[in-house]
């Protein structure tokens, strides 16, 4: 049995593609998505297991630590490493739970995609299949294509890895009973054809900005006499790129982690693959807020903060302490340091703790880009009346020369959420949607030109 049989099983009954291999990828990437984010990351805590090729296609990292998985992966990747030992790790072994095992994919499997995960409340199975220009997704949540799904990959392991099907078995009996939801389906393409038609702006674009300084989004769009309608699709433009950006770096920087695993790596290797793994988190990060940002601009109350019961009350104080060495690696990559001023004794805010470390990585990023090498950013905490005092600063440069975001570079507006300096082709967020988001998160941010910039966020 191939995995081209499987693709074939799961196909069955569903009518022919119609869409390029552009159009077929787009749908992967955002049935992807839409799965992870919608439908498995708010089962916590979860169990069970998943099956992909010729990758890994779950990509975060909540699921990977507490999903066993089997990857089918092309042995062509044993070739990366001077080491004879597989790419991935486990091979041949028994894979723990939050770990995979590598499988060898055959050349009559095909390279088109393809994930299935089995839990007690959810079992699913996704592929791409069809040959050019008939291109589709396959979406399957029926139990009975998923059984004979199941069987054909029970009979391919037997003659290929009979160790691996016994784990298979095994780990599907330590399941129990599955349950399946008959509304899945209904409640999936739903959300999936949201996503589609947010990453699918009109054809008519017209370009937000044509030129300025990093000014308010809405003089902007008043300058240019833009509607609310070009406005929109700039935005579901912007959310399109960041995710195809971000969904690739993200399979990337799992398959990095699966290599750090082992314990024969070349140590500069381990070192070049540290770095990568460093710069894709830093941009998966730096996109992930671009993201949050054009997503906030086209929700209605955009600037108005979050309520206090989404909110939680956040040591602000081991929020920094625990980001500091992230920081600190991620400046030296540009020749910066990081000094950490926290003062002792500090009351905790009201906040949203996961997106107020992504957001603090994001400032500090931004605030530390035009910095010359040398340079020192000095990150302090202090109280401030009944609000503590966030402050960026840094040494090493001529502080007449700063834009007041520490970055010392004329900046023009890209849209209502981008700015961007146009001699390096720097990307930032502007400084109104950096302010936007820091407000949504019960922060007010304030910068002064030659002075660095601050938030306020009141205690609890």
């Amino acid at each position: 049995m191939s995995l081209a049989d499987l693709r074939r099983c799961l196909a069955e009954g569903v009518p022919t593609g119609v869409g390029n291999e552009d159009c077929a990828r787009r749908q992967w990437w955002a049935a992807l998505a839409t799965l992870q984010e919608d439908f498995l990351l708010p089962r916590q805590p979860l169990q069970g297991l998943w099956l992909a090729a010729p990758l890994p296609a779950l990509y975060e990292p909540a699921l990977l630590q507490q999903l066993q998985g089997w990857v089918w992966a092309p042995s062509d990747l044993d070739g990366l490493l001077p080491s004879p030992a597989p790419l991935l790790p486990g091979a041949g072994k028994p894979a723990p739970c939050g770990s995979f095992q590598r499988l060898a994919l055959a050349e009559e499997d095909g390279t088109d995609p393809l994930l299935m995960v089995i839990t007690p409340q959810l079992q699913v199975a996704l592929c791409l299949d069809g040959p050019a220009e008939a291109r589709r997704l396959i979406v399957r949540f029926d139990p009975e294509a998923l059984s004979e799904a199941l069987g054909l990959i029970h009979g391919r392991l037997l003659s290929q890895d009979p160790a691996a099907s016994a784990d298979l078995r095994s780990a599907l009996e330590r399941l129990g009973p599955l349950r399946s939801d008959d509304q899945l389906g209904l409640r999936f393409w739903p959300r999936l054809g949201e996503r589609l038609a947010a990453m699918a702006p009109s054809l008519t674009l017209q370009p937000l900005v044509h030129g300025g300084s990093d000014r308010p989004a809405q003089a902007q769009e008043r300058q240019a006499g833009d509607t609310p309608r070009a406005v929109s699709s700039e935005l579901a433009l912007l959310e399109a790129l960041t995710h195809e950006v971000r969904t690739p770096l993200a399979t990337i920087r799992t398959l990095i982690r699966s290599l750090l695993r082992r314990s024969d790596l070349p140590p500069v290797v381990r070192q070049r693959l540290e770095q990568i793994d460093g710069e894709c988190s830093e941009q998966i990060d730096r996109f992930g807020l671009i993201f949050l940002a054009a997503e906030l601009q086209r929700q209605p109350g955009c600037e108005q903060p979050l309520e206090s019961h989404d909110l939680a009350r956040t040591d602000l104080s081991a929020v920094l302490h625990q980001q500091q060495e992230l920081w600190q690696r991620q400046l030296a990559r540009r020749g910066l340091e990081l000094e950490l001023a926290v003062a002792a004794g500090l009351s905790p805010v009201l906040s949203d703790p996961a997106r107020l470390e992504t957001m603090l990585g994001g400032l500090i990023d931004r605030f530390s880009r035009g910095l010359p090498s040398g340079s020192r950013v000095t990150v302090s905490l202090l109280p401030a009346g009944s609000r503590l005092k966030l402050q960026l600063n840094s040494e090493g440069h001529d502080p007449s020369e700063n834009d007041g975001m520490g970055s010392g570079e004329q900046r023009e507006l890209v849209g209502p959420v981008l700015s961007w300096n146009p001699t390096t082709g720097s990307l930032q967020l502007s400084r109104q949607a950096t302010q936007r988001l820091f407000h949504r998160l019960g922060g007010r941010l304030t910068e002064r030109n030659g002075s660095g910039l601050t938030v306020f966020f009141p205690v609890c």
